[in-house]
C-alpha cells in the first residue's frame, strides 16, 4: 500500500531545494551610482568608478563648481561609499608668489613620479597633485589641485595612469572655472 503523503513530501522537498539554490551563492556587490556629473561638475561615474569600489550608498559632499576667488580660496569634494571616504578632490587658490610645498610621501610607498602638468606636478599610487601660476582678469594667483582615492580594488600598476588621466581632465576644467589664463 502506498503512502499518500510521499508525493507531497517529495514535491515540498524539491520546491525547497529549488528555492534554496540561490542562497548559497554570494550576492554580487555593485558599484554605487553617482550623479551624472560630480566633484565640481567635472567627473562622470565612469571617471571615478575605479576608485569607488562596491557598496550600496554613495554620498557626495561638493560645491557645484571650483570657481575660486580671493573670498573663496578653497574647495573640496569628498565622495563616500557606505560611509567610507573613497575619493578626495581639492583646489586651493593662493596669492601670487607663494611657493608650493607638499609634505613628504610615506617612506614605505614607492616614490612619486613627476607629472608634466602645470608648473609642478606629481603622481603616486593613490593620487596626483599639480600647482601652477595663473594669470586671471583680476591679477595673478597660484592654483593647487589634488586628487586622491582608494585604490585597494584596482589592479597593481593601473592607478598612476588613472590619476594622470583624472588630473589632466581636472586641470583643464579647473583652469576654465577659476579663470586661470583669462
Amino acid at each position: 500500500m502506498r503512502n499518500p503523503r510521499f508525493p507531497l513530501a517529495c514535491a515540498l522537498t524539491l520546491a525547497a531545494a529549488v528555492a534554496l539554490t540561490g542562497c548559497g551563492e554570494e550576492k554580487k556587490e555593485a558599484a554605487p551610482q553617482l550623479p551624472e556629473r560630480t566633484c565640481f561638475g567635472i567627473f562622470t561615474q565612469a571617471d571615478l568608478e575605479p576608485l569607488l569600489g562596491t557598496g550600496e550608498t554613495v554620498k557626495v559632499d561638493s560645491p557645484a563648481d571650483v570657481r575660486l576667488t580671493a573670498q573663496r580660496p578653497g574647495a573640496t569634494c569628498n565622495v563616500y561609499v557606505d560611509g567610507k571616504g573613497r575619493v578626495l578632490v581639492t583646489a586651493t587658490r593662493k596669492p601670487s608668489g607663494q611657493s608650493t610645498v607638499w609634505p613628504p610621501m610615506d617612506q614605505n610607498q614607492p616614490s612619486p613620479d613627476p607629472l608634466p602638468l602645470g608648473d609642478k606636478g606629481i603622481v603616486w599610487n593613490t593620487g596626483a597633485r599639480v600647482a601652477l601660476t595663473c594669470k586671471g582678469s583680476e591679477g595673478s594667483f597660484e592654483l593647487e589641485l589634488g586628487i586622491s582615492g582608494s585604490t585597494d580594488r584596482m589592479k597593481p600598476g593601473t592607478s598612476r595612469p588613472l590619476f594622470t588621466t583624472l588630473m589632466t581632465k581636472y586641470l583643464d576644467a579647473a583652469k576654465q572655472q577659476t579663470g586661470c589664463g583669462v
